[in-house]
């Protein structure tokens, strides 16, 4: 068995301008080399593979062999994973992060999310994005234990000594429940009828909110960690809760979910804030995904 030698990132260089350019000589015009030295480069790398990667008879033009081609697309893929290094090590010299831990609420509105995001991965596509979706005091609780540098959290980052605000706009909260629910069939609905019937509340998984109520009315609670779960048992009648209207404005327009007349219930804004701690500010691409996430912010809708 033959084992070919390796080649050196020079050498795939020097093919890729040829198939690029075409010829010999438009390879070395491109880098700056004599037509000899990119012959003599090719020559090297086809004795170092043990393979023929131009026909050279069949016409003036330098024509890839089968072979050839096998070849070109692995030094393709070797010089794109080359200049990837080259600019995720600019960056870093720049003082561009290597990588951006993200922490949001569950509230964020999901095709706000993907727009920022589609966004950030186009003007930052070296540095790697963790993202993490949490409810209520875990979005600043990830934020000050470091685990995430920047954050997107609802009103309790206001009461947390040492993080750094930025209002990015607020999401509409409503009471729904099923069209069978018995709150959805009360017209009027009389005043504190809520309390009678089961409420499904969001909690979080921190210590921060522990033994804290908000916006529950009803002794009656089911607890839960998850708003797709939420979502998923209101559907299902189970119970009565407070939704963002991103998030159901489908429910609401086929009739799965209705908005609930509560005559003492107080809906309204959900505030929005980008965070991060005073004594650990984000760096350039963390930074700029803060900007991103005030200037897409539209308070006219959400």
């Amino acid at each position: 068995m033959t084992n070919p030698g390796t080649p050196t990132f020079d050498q795939l260089r020097i093919l890729l301008a040829v198939v690029e350019t075409g010829s010999f000589a438009g390879a070395g015009r491109r880098l700056n080399r004599a037509t000899s030295v990119i012959s003599y480069g090719i020559a090297n790398l086809e004795a170092q593979l043990g393979l023929t990667l131009f026909d050279r008879e069949a016409t003036r033009k330098p024509r890839l062999t089968v072979a050839g081609h096998a070849v070109l697309a692995e030094a393709r893929a070797v010089a794109q994973g080359i200049d990837g290094l080259r600019a995720k090590v600019k960056g870093l010299l720049d003082g561009l992060e290597a990588e951006v831990n993200l922490v949001v609420d569950v509230m964020l509105p999901s095709d706000r999310l993907g727009r920022v995001l589609r966004a950030f991965h186009a003007e930052f596509p070296t540095v790697t994005l963790r993202l993490h979706v949490e409810a209520l005091g875990a979005v600043t609780a990830l934020v000050l234990d470091r685990r995430a540098v920047i954050g997107i959290s609802g009103p309790l980052a206001a009461e947390m000594a040492g993080i750094e605000r930025i209002d990015v706009g607020s999401v509409m909260m409503i009471p729904v429940a099923a069209p069978d629910h018995p709150l959805a069939r009360m017209k009027p609905m009389p005043p504190g009828a809520g309390r009678d019937h089961v409420q499904l509340v969001l909690t979080d998984r921190s210590p921060l909110t522990e033994g804290r109520d908000f916006a529950v009315q009803s002794p009656r609670t089911w607890r839960l960690a998850d708003l797709g779960a939420k979502h998923a048992l209101l559907r299902e009648g189970i119970g009565w809760g407070n939704m963002p209207v991103p998030m159901i404005e489908a429910d609401l327009a086929t009739g799965a979910l209705v908005q609930l007349a509560m005559p003492d219930h107080v809906s309204g804004d959900y505030s929005l804030s980008a965070i991060y701690r005073r004594d650990t500010p984000p760096g350039p691409a963390a930074t700029w995904l803060l900007d991103q996430f005030v200037s897409s912010a539209d308070y006219s809708d959400i």
